[in-house]
Formats: C-alpha cells, sequence, structure tokens
C-alpha cells in the first residue's frame, strides 16, 4: 500500500493558491447559471415569474441557447494542422500528434465550452508511456482559475481543482518551472505525495504549458463572455409566454362556465344522489331544480390564443436579429426549400462569426502544438518554422455546390490541382492519403502498356538496322526470278 506524506507549501505557493481559489469562487456561481441555461434546466422563478408548485407542470423554456451554440461549434471543424514550410505539405509529426490525442474530437468540444462559459483550456504534459506523443488535454473551464501576468502578457499560474471519488478537494498547480499535486486539507491546501511521487515536478520549462483562449475577448481584460449572454434574455421571455400560454391551453380545452342562485345540492343526478364538483363541471348538460327565475346557468366564451402565438414569433424574430441564425432556426418554414446561393447569404453573419472565432481558436492550437514540440524535443521551434491551422468551410454546402464550384475552378487554365480541389471538398490527410493509393493502382495499367508499347518500338526499330541493305539491281521485297 502506498504512503501518503503531505507537507505544507511554502508561502508564495500558498499566497497563489488563495488567490486562485477566491478567483474560483468568485466565478463558480455564473458559471453554474450559464451551465443551466445551456441546459435548458434555468427555473422560471430565477426569470421573474413565480409559478406555484401545483402548476409547475406547466413550465415551458426553448431552449435557444443551446442550439444557438451547438449551431456554431458543429460548423468549427478542423480540417488540417501542418508547418507551412514542410516539404512535400504532408506533416506527420503533426498528423501523428493530433490523432494520438484524438484532437478531432477534443476540438468541437473545445469550441462549445469555449462559447458557453466565454473561456477554454488547452494542457500539455509529459507522457510517461509513449514520450514521443506528449499529452493534449482539453480541460473544463469549471475547473480552472488563471492569474494572469499583465506586464507580460501571458498566464503566470493555473489551478485546475475538483472533488475525487471520495468527496475530497483536489488539485493541480502549474507554474512556470514546476507543477504541484495539491490536495485541501483541515489545515489548508496540502503537497499530495504518494509514495515515490513527491508531488512536486521541476520542468523548467519556462512558461506554463496550459493555452488559454477566450470568447469575445476585449482589448485590456482577460476574461471573455458567453456566446449565450445576447439571448439568453429573449429566451426567459419567451419562457413567460410559452408557460402561460400552456395553462392558457388548458383553460382553454375546458371553457369556464358560471352559475348564479344555486348550491352543491342543486346538482344531483336522476336517482338524487348528489354530483362531485369535478363531474358536474365537465357535464356537458347542467340543470337545476331550481326554476329560471331563481336560478341562472351560463358559459363564459373560449380563450384565444393567437395573442400567445404572435408574441413568440415575436421573440423568434428578436433572437434571429441578435444571433444572425436564419429566422427559419426559430420555427418558421417555408414550403419551398431554399436557394444554395440564398442559404449561404442568409447565414452570411454567421459564418463570419465562426471565421472570426476559428482565427482566435487556431492561434490557441498553434501554440499548444508549439508547447508540445517543446515536450517531445527539448526544444521550442524555430519562429521560422510556423505551426498553421486550416478549418474546414463554415458555409452550409451541398455537394452539387461543391462539385459546380471546382469545376468551375478546373475548367480552361485549372486554378486548383488535384489534391487542392480534395482540400477545398474538405478531406483530411488519411482520405488523400488512401485516394493516392487509389490513383496509383488505376494508373500503373495504363503506365505499363505504354512502356510495352515503347519497347515493342524500340525492338522494331532496331530489327529494321540489322537488315542488309538492298543492291542496285534488286528492288526490297521483290523476286526478279519470278
Amino acid at each position: 500500500m502506498a504512503v501518503i506524506l503531505r507537507t505544507k507549501l511554502d508561502d508564495d505557493d500558498r499566497d497563489i493558491v488563495g488567490k486562485l481559489n477566491a478567483k474560483h469562487h468568485k466565478t463558480e456561481q455564473n458559471d453554474k447559471r450559464l451551465d443551466a441555461y445551456f441546459e435548458g434546466a434555468q427555473r422560471l422563478k430565477h426569470m421573474g415569474l413565480a409559478v406555484p408548485e401545483d402548476l409547475r407542470i406547466f413550465e415551458l423554456v426553448a431552449n435557444w441557447p443551446r442550439m444557438y451554440v451547438n449551431e456554431l461549434a458543429r460548423r468549427q471543424k478542423l480540417k488540417a494542422i501542418f508547418r507551412p514550410g514542410q516539404e512535400g505539405g504532408i506533416d506527420t509529426e503533426m498528423r501523428e500528434a493530433f490523432t494520438a490525442n484524438n484532437l478531432n474530437s477534443q476540438v468541437p468540444l473545445l469550441a462549445k465550452e469555449n462559447r458557453v462559459f466565454g473561456r477554454c483550456f488547452l494542457v500539455v504534459g509529459a507522457n510517461e508511456e509513449d514520450p514521443d506523443h506528449p499529452l493534449i488535454t482539453a480541460e473544463s473551464p469549471r475547473e480552472i482559475s488563471v492569474l494572469v501576468d499583465r506586464r507580460r502578457r501571458r498566464l503566470a499560474a493555473v489551478l485546475r481543482q475538483f472533488r475525487d471519488d471520495n468527496g475530497e478537494r483536489v488539485g493541480t498547480l502549474l507554474l512556470p518551472d514546476k507543477t504541484l499535486q495539491i490536495v485541501a486539507g483541515r489545515g489548508g491546501w496540502e503537497i499530495d505525495a504518494v509514495g515515490n511521487d513527491t508531488g512536486i515536478d521541476e520542468h523548467k520549462l519556462g512558461r506554463l504549458p496550459v493555452v488559454m483562449t477566450l470568447n469575445g475577448q476585449r482589448l485590456g481584460q482577460w476574461g471573455g463572455g458567453s456566446e449565450m449572454a445576447d439571448i439568453m434574455g429573449i429566451t426567459d421571455a419567451c419562457a413567460r409566454t410559452l408557460t402561460n400560454m400552456a395553462l392558457g391551453v388548458e383553460t382553454h380545452a375546458v371553457p369556464p362556465r358560471w352559475a348564479l342562485g344555486v348550491s352543491k345540492g342543486d346538482f344531483v343526478d336522476k336517482d338524487g344522489n348528489q354530483l362531485p364538483v369535478w363531474q358536474s363541471y365537465y357535464q356537458a348538460i347542467w340543470a337545476s331544480q331550481k326554476g329560471p327565475k331563481d336560478a341562472a346557468l351560463g358559459q363564459f366564451s373560449a380563450t384565444d390564443l393567437r395573442n400567445f402565438h404572435d408574441t413568440v414569433r415575436l421573440y423568434g424574430e428578436l433572437a434571429s436579429s441578435v444571433t444572425g441564425l436564419p429566422f427559419r432556426y426559430f420555427g418558421k418554414s417555408t414550403a419551398n426549400p431554399a436557394t444554395e446561393g440564398s442559404i449561404r447569404a442568409d447565414e452570411s453573419r454567421v459564418i463570419t462569426n465562426v471565421e472570426e472565432s476559428n482565427e482566435h481558436l487556431g492561434d490557441a492550437l498553434s501554440w499548444t502544438m508549439a508547447i508540445y514540440q517543446r515536450f517531445r524535443t527539448g526544444k521550442w521551434p524555430d519562429a521560422r518554422e510556423p505551426i498553421a491551422v486550416e478549418w474546414v468551410n463554415p458555409a452550409t454546402p451541398t455537394k452539387a455546390e461543391e462539385a459546380d464550384a471546382i469545376q468551375k475552378l478546373n475548367g480552361g487554365t485549372p486554378v486548383l490541382s488535384r489534391e487542392g480541389s480534395w482540400d477545398e471538398m474538405g478531406w483530411d490527410e488519411p482520405r488523400k492519403a488512401r485516394e493516392r493509393k487509389y490513383f496509383a493502382e488505376q494508373e500503373e495499367p495504363e503506365i505499363n502498356r505504354i512502356a510495352n508499347e515503347q519497347a515493342r518500338i524500340q525492338q522494331q526499330l532496331a530489327a529494321d538496322q540489322s537488315q542488309p541493305e538492298p543492291t542496285g539491281d534488286a528492288l526490297p521485297g521483290v523476286d526478279l526470278n519470278a
């Protein structure tokens, strides 16, 4: 059984952990709120609508925040990561790093968390099992708090903390030259040393192996904003209307009735037994033993719900104008689908939004891969060998539109090569390698046929040159004695 040894942090490290822990608690409540909006779990009482307990079944929320974030995040698809100066255009090292760390599936999650919470983090670490491929992980922003060195404009310290299966608060303190594994004890945070593991990694990197990217960052500010911020208020207003409409539907289904000059005892069945209130309410015909002079029965007009429909449609239009998503995303449907060109024009703001986000996220990935190279080789990449990221077109293309565009670019004087066309179609390197193999297999028989034909021609020429020259009294191919 491993021996657990815990020692106190030194004063400087303890002060840093205290500041980071305070920042964590400061952002925790807002992160919970944003998470509830993304999951559609916000309560209407938080919106200013007090719903009694027995009417909670009528609560209805249109989860526009999650729809908006998911629509943007699913358009952020990574095509390739490479060093532009690499010979042959194929960067094997970068592709291996990408595949070994499952970044194809991690990057979309990273983009989604960045839009929900306004920040996201990539962390690079040594891989003891496979030193040639250091670990790259996308971390939850709800678990990470940071201190920024504003003078150097870089991260100064990072604390990742969470609760383990035993309920203990454990964390990792990342500093420029060392990483500490810590745990919250009764006397505060302590270094968590287990067996031969001292809990301290003196890596001497000189900078944090963490890359932060912010959503909607502004100059001079080191905090991002949630992409859902502009639509949350509209969603709340729409939720109020939908909840009132759901309650109104019940009223509309059974129009209220009124009775004057009668009592409960007047409602009896054919045998004289008193009817329950609910049964009396739903009876198609009401009758009273009293005459028309003493009693009056009637029914209110049915509720018209069109005002709710128009209000919800108005909120949908407002949400469309704020987010840039076409109105069809908020419920408007037409009999005829939009054409390819009109779809792209209708989504222009969404496309621009994703392209701008790709620039920032691409920079973060480039820095991450530079740290990856430092862990792998022991030295930083040369500044003259930048690492570039290429993204799939965030528009909504169709196969016909792609094929038509590529055909036009290659018509007449070709603009795109074969592999350039593959890039435009969004193919990744494994797919392109497979197609190269297919083309080689197709071209090999034709090359062999041409080579055999050339050999046959050469042999025929050699045979003709070896024939004797004809004499003057004889013509080639003519028998004079015939």
